[in-house]
């Protein structure tokens, strides 16, 4: 798990980026199903105390969040070493016509992760 940085450094980092260029890494585990079928593990508790009392006792410890096809390719392909644009290109080598527009969809989605905290970007981490 990465280190948090504050709403307003977030921004203005992202504010001043261009987001083709910006290198995303996963916040979480994930496992992946026999068809390529992301589930990403989202822990219950973030905090230290809930994490070493509740969590083991839990008998489901993480919250699961299933991705379609198309968004575990690009899930799996956060390496935390491509940028958002060679991650468009190889899904656009794969999928073609069916991403069109790749960039925006591509772009949309590591938004709303970025959003719900599952990824974060190397260009932040390093600031």
């Amino acid at each position: 798990m990465h280190k948090q940085v504050g709403y307003f450094k977030r921004k203005k980092i992202l504010k001043n980026a261009n987001f083709l260029s910006l290198t995303p890494i996963r916040r979480f585990d994930h496992k992946t199903d026999e068809n390529g079928i992301v589930t990403v593990l989202i822990p219950r508790f973030k905090d230290f105390l809930g994490k070493r009392l509740l969590q083991p006792r839990l008998k489901y410890p993480y919250i699961t969040l299933e991705l379609d096809e198309l968004g575990s390719d690009t899930w799996l392909l956060c390496d935390g070493k491509s940028d958002v644009r060679k991650i468009c290109q190889n899904l656009k080598e794969k999928y073609q016509e069916k991403i069109h527009p790749a960039e925006d969809r591509v772009t949309r989605f590591f938004s709303q992760l970025y959003m719900q905290k599952l990824i974060t970007f190397n260009e932040i981490l390093k600031k």
